[in-house]
């Protein structure tokens, strides 16, 4: 291949996307390849938007939280989560002291729930199938288990504002000590087979390297940058629900006699040893449960007043499985629908580590370096512009973005709002 200049060219593009197999949703990462070897990586998402946000700010808040949790099938209770608080926020509601400790229960299940499935995942791209196989077993018991407290495998609708809809009563109790058990006899064979094969150990050590000041330049979040030794935890930086009442503390791979290397094994020794965290937190939050009644605005009619009459904006950040994440919620007074409603996911933050992770790697490992920041594109996906009246999509390149937020600001201002 030759260049500008009639130069024989030793690179080449490989796209790898959309629609790959080393891909379980709509992305596209084109590499360019010296040999065997990676000297470039740029991401394009946008290829799975699904438009909730507009959906979302066509409803009242009350059918909004269905919908969020229909963000993503593995974070289902964080993104319902998210919205929740944020629309408490804004109302000023406090959930209750039980609701709160129900809540971390619920999202600490879908931690053990996210964690094996990415293990099952990344043996799967690195040939190991079996494995794939047995963590997935592994994976139903903690399955079965929220669809005893919940009803649902998946989407479980749980929250609500105030509170949750669902109590986890003392009757649950041995059910859910079981299951821990269950996780507790199991972990061993999970280390051996991720930590200590040698085989696996190839494919993952010194593998998709980010270092702790590549973490910290480029403000990844969760595993992906814990796993450099990066102390970032929201669940511990800014708690919520019950997280402030309990013991918790980071997991780095240093604090187990690994090295905080940032590369695909680190990454896989935190989120194996979280496992082992989630475990602990449901445990003190079954012992301390508190009792009392399970929301704070038990009647329905007296919600949808109070979302009628409020004027307010608010947060909810919360610590997802692949890591820190928003949701950003604004009433208006008189409209029975949300004003404005913006998702952050932590694939969006974890996105502009791919580019030292890949750099200098080779092409047979870009499959299991893709899947160590456990990438939901669904999740991440914000930003396709349709002009309704040609149905033609544009692209915008970033400084033109740049320009139309100031523009935007600007005129916010001078409307004073």
């Amino acid at each position: 291949m030759n260049g500008e200049n009639g130069a024989e060219e030793t690179t080449y593009e490989v796209p790898i996307g959309p629609i790959h197999p080393a891909l379980k949703e709509p992305f596209l990462i084109k590499f360019r390849l010296d040999g065997e070897e990676i000297v470039d990586a740029e991401p394009h998402p946008g290829m799975n938007h699904r438009g909730i946000e507009f959906m979302g700010m066509h409803r009242n808040p009350m059918e909004v939280i269905p919908l969020s949790e229909r963000i993503c099938g593995i974070c289902s209770i964080v993104h319902q989560h998210m919205f929740t608080t944020a629309t408490e926020h804004a109302l000023q509601i406090e959930p209750t002291n039980r609701a709160r400790y129900i809540r971390t229960i619920m999202c600490e299940l879908e931690r053990i729930h996210s964690h094996i499935l990415w293990a099952g995942v990344a043996a799967h791209e690195i040939g190991f199938d079996t494995h794939l196989h047995l963590t997935w077993k592994i994976r139903e018991k903690v399955m079965d288990l929220l669809e005893y407290i919940a009803g649902n495998r998946v989407n479980y609708s749980m929250w609500t504002f105030g509170g949750v809809r669902r109590d986890i009563t003392e009757e649950m109790h041995p059910k859910i000590s079981e299951t821990l058990e269950y996780y507790e006899k199991t972990y061993d064979k999970l280390e051996n087979i991720f930590l200590k094969d040698p085989s696996i150990k190839m494919r993952t050590k010194d593998v998709g390297i980010l270092s702790k000041k590549k973490a910290l330049e480029l403000c990844g979040v969760g595993p992906t940058v814990r796993a450099s030794g990066v102390k970032k935890d929201v669940r511990i930086d800014q708690p919520y629900a019950a997280y402030g009442d309990i013991d918790i503390d980071y997991v780095i791979p240093s604090r187990y006699g690994f090295e905080d290397k940032g590369d695909v094994f680190s990454k896989t020794v935190v989120r194996l040893k979280e496992l082992l965290q989630s475990i602990d937190i449901i445990k003190q939050c079954v012992a301390q449960m508190p009792e009392g009644e399970i929301t704070s605005e038990p009647k329905k009619a007296a919600l949808f007043n109070k979302l009628e009459k409020k004027d307010g904006e608010g947060i909810g950040r919360i610590e997802a499985p692949r890591g820190e994440a928003i949701h950003y919620v604004r009433l208006s007074e008189g409209r029975e629908d949300i004003d404005n409603w913006k998702i952050r996911a932590s694939t969006y933050n974890n996105l502009p580590t791919y580019a030292p992770m890949f750099m200098g790697e080779q092409i047979a490992d870009i499959p299991i370096i893709a899947a160590s920041i456990d990438p939901c594109i669904g999740c991440m996906d914000r930003a396709e512009i349709v002009d309704i009246r040609s149905g033609e999509t544009e692209t915008y390149a970033r400084e033109e973005l740049h320009e139309l937020s100031v523009e935007k600001t600007k005129k916010l201002k001078e409307e004073g709002i």
